[in-house]
């Protein structure tokens, strides 16, 4: 029967899988936040970048054999990942390994997700996996791909899809799955103007969550047909799957759920200001859908050794607070008062200074007698004593860039500042 409750899976298939995160992609949606970064390594919940989020699922899942694929904007990207990741040891088989677009096929970068995979074909064939995953390294979620593998194996699947039931209205932005009851798709389209509905939900939709598992063989063979294809876009969405469903092979829809209550799980794309800046606050809620605090599925990260978070002054008026916040190591919160807002490491926010439903990235050094609200402070901004965020929206504006919900971005760009200069703590 499918759908069906997913269990933990972790077995010999889990090892004799090699996991591609895609991870060169622009992220300009994100406005300046992606400027001289690439969307997988915009910081997110205080201490992590999106892209622990894909890898700390391979880690959890027991993938220990993980390629990054990386293009655009990726030197913040390559140096987490080697800080960060590692510790792995190669005398187990175990890596993470960075994979640049190396032009192997010829004078040209990854043409769209397919070709991503197809230009590092050959180190596919050299690690010689059973299955291949493939996934975004952009999206923040928590997913055990064991189960996922659990039932591609199950199913003797050519391609498991991992997809998410969201509103039909909200579904034409997405690849969706018309799918028959025991999950094999009959019709894979990409942003449809009338998605197809779930069986016994029509009001539903299935979404495609960008996450492929392939029988390896099967994968490099489909992708060498498709690199010769002059019409192709090369990618998974628009070309490699609605080929293999119009050809009958076996493909088939994966839902992702909650293991703890069989709910849809939590999955987020924060792929524009506002979805970024309320995910990033959803996690100040007593009980966010997000749980950080797991230490059963723990997300692993890079992260300097930043002293404890550190509150001074009480006095009226010049009271260090934090009110339904999260205050990451390395703060000073000294004689100002943060409600409902998320400071990243190493932010300093001085004397008289109020700030309310704001993310501050790293190194954010915000003066005195300031006033900020719904804000998204990028990393090493400088805020200069008095300024006044978030209460004029035309003075916003003519300064900074606020998104369609009113959430205003400042980069050092709009500052004058320098990027790659940490601003210092008075």
């Amino acid at each position: 029967m499918w759908p069906r409750k997913p269990e933990r899976f972790v077995s010999r298939i889990t090892r004799e899988t090699l996991a591609l995160v895609l991870a060169g992609g622009r992220g300009t949606r994100l406005g300046g936040l992606t400027t001289d970064r690439v969307k997988p390594a915009v910081p997110f919940g205080g201490k992590f970048r999106i892209i622990d989020f894909a890898l700390s699922n391979c880690v959890n899942s027991g993938i220990r054999q993980i390629g990054v694929l990386t293009q655009y904007m990726a030197h913040e990207l390559i140096q987490h990942i080697q800080h960060g990741w590692g510790s792995f040891r190669g005398e187990f088989g175990e890596f993470v390994e960075l994979l640049p677009a190396q032009q192997r096929v010829g004078e040209i970068w990854y043409q769209g997700t397919a070709d991503a995979v197809y230009q590092n074909a050959d180190i596919v064939e050299m690690h010689e996996p059973e299955y291949v995953l493939v996934l975004g390294g952009d999206h923040v979620y928590k997913m055990d791909y064991g189960t996922m593998l659990g039932f591609h194996v199950e199913h003797e699947s050519d391609v498991t899809v991992g997809c998410m039931p969201v509103p039909r209205g909200q579904a034409t932005g997405f690849g969706v799955l018309d799918v028959s009851d025991t999950g094999r798709v009959n019709a894979f389209v990409e942003k449809p103007a009338d998605p197809p509905p779930m069986p016994g939900q029509p009001d539903m939709a299935l979404a495609s969550m960008g996450i492929y598992i392939f029988r390896t063989e099967w994968l490099l063979d489909r992708l060498r047909g498709d690199a010769l294809d002059e019409t192709s876009a090369h990618d998974f969405g628009r070309d490699i799957l609605p080929g293999a469903v119009a050809e009958g092979c076996a493909v088939y829809g994966f839902p992702f759920r909650d293991p703890g209550d069989d709910r849809p799980g939590y999955w987020r794309d924060v792929g524009d200001i506002d979805s970024y800046w309320s995910a990033n606050l959803e996690l100040i809620g007593v009980t966010p859908e997000l749980n950080l605090y797991d230490q059963q599925w723990p997300i692993w990260t890079y992260q300097e050794q930043w002293p404890p978070a550190k509150f001074v002054f009480d006095e009226a008026g010049r009271r260090g607070m934090a009110i339904d916040s999260m205050v990451s190591g390395g703060c000073i919160v000294a004689g100002a008062r943060v409600h409902h807002s998320l400071l990243f490491s190493n932010v300093w926010v001085g004397e008289r200074t109020t700030i309310a439903d704001t993310l501050a990235l790293p190194n954010v050094r915000i003066s005195r007698d300031c006033r900020i609200r719904r804000a998204i402070i990028d990393a090493n901004c400088r805020i200069d004593d008095g300024t006044v965020i978030g209460e004029d929206p035309a003075a916003d504006a003519e300064r900074f860039d606020v998104s369609r919900g009113g959430v205003v971005l400042v980069t050092r760009e709009h500052l004058g500042q320098d990027r790659r200069q940490r601003p210092r703590h008075a």
